[in-house]
């Protein structure tokens, strides 16, 4: 009798130590992915139809897949360019919107690449792996790259544009962003975007 509670014992202990380190695989459980991925945990539950157990089974083999990735340093003179390359087309954005929201789009996805993450020719994974590491800029990058393809009025690409700033600037950092600290230098070193960014525009105007 006493060897048979012995191993119910134990049998209940692995059984509690599997349930608890399946937890932890995959993020915390769902307060561990709501604190790692923010507003992207909303996202995927509402891509779901609200089926949280699916959003979580997402958002967890997105960490699987993505949360051992160390991202890459820039040389200077890479982190220089692209900061040069940045402020050249939120100039061009006045005469030529579209234009310039295409650009932007490859820029970033050229940033993430030299940062480690996927090639930006597999669009989804690249957005999955950014959001792993930076899931509150992540949503600006997905605006700006359906801008870039869509025919969006002036209004729309300018804020896609500004959104899209905060995960250039993130990636654009020294150090991985972190959503406590100081946020890292804007391009134009004054932390604002150009004025033809920041003032409102009317749908369709190119001024």
């Amino acid at each position: 009798m006493f060897t048979v509670v012995i191993i119910a014992v134990i049998v209940i202990g692995l059984a509690t130590l599997l349930y608890f380190g399946r937890g932890r695989a995959g993020g915390g459980g769902g307060r561990g992915l709501k604190r790692r991925f923010g507003p992207e945990y909303a996202r995927a539950v509402a891509r779901h139809d609200g089926d949280i157990k699916a959003a979580e089974q997402e958002l967890g083999e997105r960490v699987k897949r993505h949360g051992s990735l160390t991202e890459q340093p820039l040389s200077p003179h890479t982190r220089e360019h692209y900061v040069a390359q940045w402020a050249a087309i939120q100039k061009q954005f006045v005469e030529s919107p579209q234009q310039a929201v295409a650009e932007a789009d490859a820029l970033l996805a050229s940033l993430a690449r030299d940062r480690g993450f996927p090639d930006g020719g597999q669009f989804e994974d690249q957005v999955a792996a950014l959001s792993v590491h930076h899931a509150d800029y992540v949503q600006g990058y997905r605006s700006m790259h359906t801008a870039a393809r869509d025919q969006s009025g002036t209004e729309e690409m300018r804020e896609a544009m500004v959104e899209a700033r905060s995960l250039f600037e993130a990636l654009i950092a020294e150090q991985p962003a972190d959503p406590d600290g100081p946020r890292p230098p804007s391009p134009d070193d004054n932390g604002h975007a150009p004025r033809a960014l920041n003032r409102r525009h009317a749908k369709g105007s190119s001024t």
